[in-house]
């Protein structure tokens, strides 16, 4: 048995979701007439408050259109150091948007308003215009810490008052809402645009949607064209993530919790130096170079468990829906 915690993206549809996908009705998406990729992003778009949606086959699609979209070449986007369109969209926002970004500290990736006031160029030839401020939740390097909706509002009331936009990169969003228990519809009000994933924590194989106004959505849908993510009859993959919505959304708990349990299982270890704080199903663990982060993934390997190294020193867990209790407790005995 392989024990795979690489990503909660390794998981494989249930059978259920299988049967979902087969008996879904398709059409051709490119001409606008594909039912169940219209129902999906109706679904998503209602469900965060959003006039409108567009299905893509991921979540950097998603950004990167949203990227796109929201500025103009030689503008600056103000995001969080650990942000995803910074360090994991192999230079998108530079090659696709021709933009620069803005990298802030903050805590465990989250950015305050007082950080983003400070980093607003002012209007001078000699700078790059800033134009839109990205956050991320929940935040993949930061061990999965999130925004709850105050902070979330609080710095949409002032990029406003400087006439930004607000991209949020919500490719664990319902893990942030599994923890807040906050109504997704609120965030609406907040974001010119959110993208959300649906093959990470619910599950499904394949996509995200960009969520915005319908103007704007009209505006992505020409860069998605562009970028080659237009797919014709989309609905089988629409159909996954339409029943990961409708039956992944509330055991995302389980998977938080027994990441604290995972967490837990190496707090006692002399090789580990520190494991950040558990927010939600990521699990990061700074392992004593003396020991060696390769040696210990490779040992942990040879008994069928897969991590992925996050940083120098530094091993990523995450739990998801093909991580169960039995699998728990055979990690804890290996470990």
């Amino acid at each position: 048995m392989v024990i795979d915690l690489r990503s909660d993206t390794v998981t494989k549809p249930t059978p259920q979701m299988k049967e979902f996908m087969l008996n879904a009705a398709v059409g051709d998406d490119v001409f606008g007439e594909d039912p169940t990729v219209i129902e999906l992003e109706q679904k998503i778009a209602r469900l965060f408050g959003m006039e409108a949606a567009l299905f893509c086959p991921s979540g950097t699609m998603t950004n990167q259109i949203a990227l796109r979209i929201n500025t103009q070449p030689q503008d600056e986007v103000i995001c969080h150091k650990y942000s995803h369109i910074y360090n994991y969209e192999g230079g998108g926002a530079a090659f696709n948007s021709m933009v620069s970004m803005r990298l802030l500290d903050g805590d465990r990736g989250r950015i305050s308003v007082s950080d983003i006031l400070d980093s607003i160029n002012p209007d001078d030839i000699h700078f790059a215009r800033t134009s839109l401020v990205a956050l991320e939740n929940t935040i993949n390097k930061g061990g999965g810490a999130y925004y709850d909706l105050n902070a979330i509002g609080e710095i949409s009331k002032a990029v406003k008052r400087h006439n930004l936009k607000m991209h949020l990169d919500g490719a664990r969003i319902f893990n942030a809402l599994a923890e807040t228990r906050e109504n997704a519809e609120e965030y609406g009000q907040y974001f010119d645009t959110i993208s959300v994933c649906f093959s990470k924590g619910l599950g499904a194989p394949v996509g995200s949607a960009i969520l915005g106004s319908k103007e704007v959505i009209k505006k992505a849908k020409r860069v998605r064209k562009v970028f080659g993510g237009a797919m014709r009859q989309a609905g089988y993959l629409a159909a996954a993530a339409i029943y990961a919505m409708d039956h992944h959304v509330e055991r995302l708990k389980k998977d938080h919790q027994r990441a604290q349990q995972l967490a837990d299982l190496f707090k006692s270890k002399s090789y580990v130096m520190e494991i950040m704080p558990i927010d939600t199903n990521i699990v990061i663990v700074s392992v004593d170079p003396k020991y060696g982060m390769e040696r210990l993934l490779e040992e942990l390997k040879s008994k069928g468990i897969l991590a992925v190294s996050f940083g120098k020193n530094d091993i990523r867990f995450v739990t998801h829906l093909d991580f169960n209790d039995d699998m728990l407790e055979v990690v804890g005995k290996t470990i």
